[in-house]
């Protein structure tokens, strides 16, 4: 990313005074610069929030891994305007085959103007999304690691490795499943040790595509934990079980990967040229708690699951647009007295969820009898769409309905990137303001409207007559009544101005 040690100008701090030797020079501080401390910092920017983000890490990882933007990740990129500069850099794929790797075809109309999976190297997305936080007037500062931090009832003092101390209103742990923020803050990270252990590289193979696809295909009948997969530029992916292979404190090497190469497929491929090896584990964990006071948690550093359906980036990315707006409703001075608390309230089912859903992917995974035969089950249970579209919007993160109270299904979901007068939908939520999406053109959004924004549009394809929308594009309230409207834009959006 060859970001320089400070990427943009502070905003202008308050004066500091002899009761205070560390005054407030920033309103939050970040630790961990991957997607979701970027994605946070980005947030947090389209409300002119000061943010700093502190990256331990002097320079990116050296290894180029791709990893998978599903679904609804693609449509918060669409929402902040960052899709076409993503795209990119990617390559699109069918939303299908996520579910324990179990191929089926994606189910018909699925429904996202976003309906695929996009392959993208993990330094490239981080580097789009850092890119657009500092664009946004975000700071970075690589080579800082937080060593301890102490807060009281106005901010957070952080102590970084070098001796410096910074003072912000609010801290935020994005620094990963080994987060010092998480552990400096004594909260509990219960769950199940790693008992699996897998290699995971890309490669070169010395062979040709045809007998791979052959060999993969025969060795994966009763491994579904082993593949060859090409991704472009004649590399290929490759995963393979570590049972028995080195140390796993220390990194695998490419011979690791021809022994357990030979031992599951009968051949080693001609392996060569590794881009970078590793190794992960089963490890399957939770934060207790998402928030303490004024620091909070996010990404890895909140849950941690193996990586099989590729959703723990996208996880990290969600709680970013989940937390973002309402941190800086906070620090502006109009959130709603329990509004940062629906952070955790909201975003730590949706873990526990995932982390669900990884748990018996993971036993699927298994070369056992009894789960090789549910395995099976389950793949025939695929071939009736509702069970296999289910499974996919699970993966994808678009079956996701936050509990805001009685009412119409839409209710707490999140909106599809519907056609408008203007264009798109997504368009409109640039900004990262709340809207309402008037089919009567008889509402208003009146003293909010320096937090939400008001598009009369009767041509809108709904089946409702109005919807608010949130930031995040969850649907916060249906129907056509002033008041009622009025009544929510309060509950979500505090009081109106003057």
């Amino acid at each position: 990313m060859n970001s320089p040690q400070f990427t943009a100008e502070p905003s202008p701090s308050p004066s500091p005074s002899d009761a205070d030797p560390y005054p407030v020079s920033y309103d939050v501080i970040i630790a961990g610069c991957g997607p979701t401390g970027a994605m946070l910092a980005a947030e947090l920017r389209l409300h002119d929030v000061r943010v700093l983000v502190l990256e331990k890490e002097t320079e990116p990882a050296p290894f180029v891994r791709i990893v998978g933007l599903h679904i609804r990740s693609l449509e918060l990129m669409a929402m902040r305007g960052l899709l076409d500069r993503v795209l990119e850099h990617g390559r699109r794929r069918p939303a299908a085959g996520f579910f324990a790797g179990i191929s089926k075809p994606a189910p018909e109309g699925l429904d996202s103007a976003h309906a695929y999976l996009l392959g993208i190297p993990h330094p490239v997305i981080v580097r789009l999304i850092e890119e657009h936080a500092v664009q946004l007037g975000a700071q970075v500062r690589r080579g800082c690691a937080v060593a301890g931090f102490e807060q009281d009832d106005e901010g957070v003092t952080v102590d970084l490795a070098d001796g410096e101390r910074l003072r912000a209103r609010y801290l935020v742990g994005c620094d990963g499943g080994r987060s010092a923020v998480r552990k400096l803050l004594g909260v509990g990270f219960p769950g199940e040790p790693s008992r699996t252990e897998t290699l995971m590289g890309e490669m070169e193979v010395g062979v040709p595509q045809e007998e791979v696809a052959a060999k993969v295909a025969e060795a994966g009948e009763t491994n579904k934990r082993f593949w060859l997969r090409p991704f472009g530029g004649g590399a290929y992916s490759v995963v393979v079980p570590a049972a028995g292979v080195g140390d796993r404190a220390e990194p695998p090497t490419l011979q690791d990967f021809k022994q357990q190469l030979r031992a599951i497929a009968g051949t080693d491929f001609g392996v060569h040229s590794p881009r970078w090896l590793s190794r992960f584990g089963d490890a399957t964990r939770l934060a207790e708690l998402y928030r303490v006071g004024r620091v909070l948690l996010a990404g890895d550093a909140a849950h941690i699951h193996p990586p099989t359906g590729g959703q723990g980036l996208n996880l990290g990315v969600q709680d970013a647009f989940n937390l973002g707006w309402k941190l800086a409703a906070q620090i502006r001075g109009w959130a709603p007295e329990t509004l940062l608390d629906t952070y955790q309230t909201e975003r730590r089912p949706v873990a526990e969820n995932v982390l669900d859903n990884t748990r018996a992917q993971m036993e699927l995974h298994s070369t056992e009898p009894g789960p090789q035969a549910l395995r099976r089950l389950l793949t025939e249970l695929m071939d009736i769409d509702e069970v296999n579209r289910r499974l996919i919007e699970k993966i994808a993160a678009i079956d996701i309905r936050y509990d805001f109270g009685d009412g119409p299904d839409l209710l707490g979901r999140r909106l599809r990137d519907i056609d408008v007068e203007q264009g798109h939908l997504y368009g409109l939520l640039h900004r990262g303001r709340g809207l309402l999406l008037d089919r009567t053109a008889r509402l208003t959004v009146g003293g909010w409207s320096d937090r939400v924004d008001h598009l009369a549009d009767p041509t809108a394809v709904l089946d409702v007559p109005c919807v608010l929308l949130r930031p995040d594009g969850h649907v916060a309230w249906i129907g056509d009544d002033q008041q009622d409207l009025d009544d929510h834009l309060s509950r979500w959006f505090g009081e109106p101005a003057g």
